[in-house]
């Protein structure tokens, strides 16, 4: 069975008239309890009367009492439309004088001072009046023990009618109070079913702001979080499609030279033509392979990755020395003079290891690819002060023109004059790494005056 949805309107309905039915249904028993209370009070005093009568009816036999009460008189006293009165009268020493001997046993007050308390005769709840009373106009003895008892029907009746007369009118305000209630807050939850409307009958491509206009304050909060959500979702919807609008265009041409190269291979029947096919293809795959791990690597680190980076302790000096190592090969094969300065402590920061290698070789594989051979590339790491650490990349490359250098961190941006293959995206993914990091990155002339030098500074981390 399907569990009913949680409603803000029923909950808020049931806040506000809950207390109010809890406090009717205790008022009603409150009620109850003094309006029985007070037609006891009234109908006791009868009883009372009732008692003093059968009183006056016992007559002294010498110095013994005895009742004489006539039917007339007792059809007076004990006949009633609604209740039935039972009756018994006992002397000082126990003898039963008259009346219902199946009357339970009385409990007794003092004496001239009547008790008034519940009991059940022949299986009916009644109310049960005792008292000692006087024979004759004297007040002294002998004295006699006179029970009256009365069903409850007169009392529960008057007491009823007396809650009706108090609970009635309560029960018509909360009545009047529950169509208000229900009034007002459909008026008051008007607005959200508004924001439904308004968000429900919106485009799936529209993620503009929702218009905060006559949105509640206790609203607006969740308002202005989804408005933030759909703003990221903008910003990563663009950096999607910005991707793949540049995967397309950058793995067009390639693939079109991949196809090229292969029907050349295809109507080739020199074997030594057709090897050399293959080799250009080999070279031309090489270079998408590359092109895709970097569209690949943009793609992971766009602005927006951060819940997908894994912070841990680094030691950005003994990283350095690792990566600059790897590279040694490369380096040999190219004649350049790869070297490395650290410092002799570790400088320890806050890094994703693997995103931080990846801005290393970045940085290294663009040093050693436009530096001249017989150049020099040096990476250094270096402490700034007590808040940031210095990583930097010299190499012995075409310089690069001032105005260049503020747009050389963008995709797919190259400097023309360089006859190296590349596309552009290397120091791009290196930018987007470094703001993730919360480092920044900056671009110099190298010391000696000849190539350029990369630098990131990255926060220290914390003692």
């Amino acid at each position: 069975m399907r569990r009913s949805e949680p409603r803000l309107q029923r909950k808020l309905l049931a806040w506000l008239l809950g207390p109010l039915a809890i406090l009717l249904v205790l008022d009603t028993a409150a009620a109850y309890w003094n309006s029985l209370r007070f037609a006891n009070l009234a109908y006791d005093r009868a009883l009372h009367e009732i008692g003093r009568e059968i009183a006056l009816h016992v007559k002294l036999d010498g110095a013994r009492p005895r009742l004489e009460l006539s039917e007339a008189a007792a059809n007076i006293l004990f006949v009633d439309q609604e209740d039935q009165i039972f009756y018994r009268v006992v002397g000082e020493d126990g003898t039963d004088l008259g009346g219902d001997a199946q009357l339970p046993e009385a409990r007794v007050g003092k004496a001239g001072k009547p008790n008034f308390y519940g009991d059940t005769v022949r299986g009916e709840q009644v109310r049960m009046m005792v008292a000692w009373m006087p024979v004759g106009p004297d007040a002294g003895p002998p004295l006699v023990r006179v029970q009256v008892a009365e069903s409850l029907n007169k009392r529960e009746r008057l007491a009823w009618e007396m809650v009706a007369n108090v609970v009635l009118p309560q029960l018509l305000l909360i009545i009047m109070a529950t169509a208000v209630v229900w009034f007002g807050v459909s008026r008051g939850l008007e607005p959200l079913q508004r924001l439904r409307r308004a968000v429900s009958d919106r485009s799936h491509l529209d993620l503009s702001p929702i218009d905060i206009h006559d949105v509640p304050g206790e609203v607006r909060p969740l308002v202005d979080e989804v408005n933030e959500l759909m703003a990221r979702l903008e910003r990563t919807f663009d950096f999607q499609n910005r991707f793949v609008a540049d995967a397309a265009h950058q793995l067009k041409t390639p693939v079109s030279g991949l196809k090229a190269q292969i029907e050349l291979a295809l109507r080739e029947t020199d074997l030594h033509r057709v090897r050399h096919s293959l080799a250009q293809l080999y070279i031309s795959a090489d270079r998408l392979s590359r092109l895709v791990r970097q569209l690949l690597s943009l793609a992971r680190n766009e602005p927006g990755a951060l819940d997908s980076m894994q912070l841990q302790p680094l030691d950005l000096n003994a990283h350095a020395l690792e990566v600059s190592m790897e590279w040694v090969p490369q380096a040999i094969k190219r004649n350049i003079d790869l070297g490395f300065e650290g410092v002799d402590h570790p400088l320890m920061i806050d890094a994703d290891q693997d995103r931080l290698r990846e801005l290393v070789n970045n940085l290294i594989d663009n040093a050693i690819r436009y530096s001249q051979p017989g150049g020099r590339v040096t990476v250094q790491a270096s402490r700034i002060d007590d808040a940031q650490c210095r990583l930097a990349i010299s190499d012995d490359g075409l310089r690069i023109p001032v105005e260049e250098r503020a747009r050389i961190f963008e995709r797919f941006h190259r400097l023309l004059g360089t006859q190296e293959d590349g596309s552009g995206l290397g120091l791009a993914i290196v930018s987007e790494i470094a703001t993730l990091h919360g480092a920044r990155i900056t671009l110099e002339e190298d010391i000696d005056g000849v190539g350029n030098t990369f630098s990131v500074f990255f926060p220290l981390r914390a003692a």
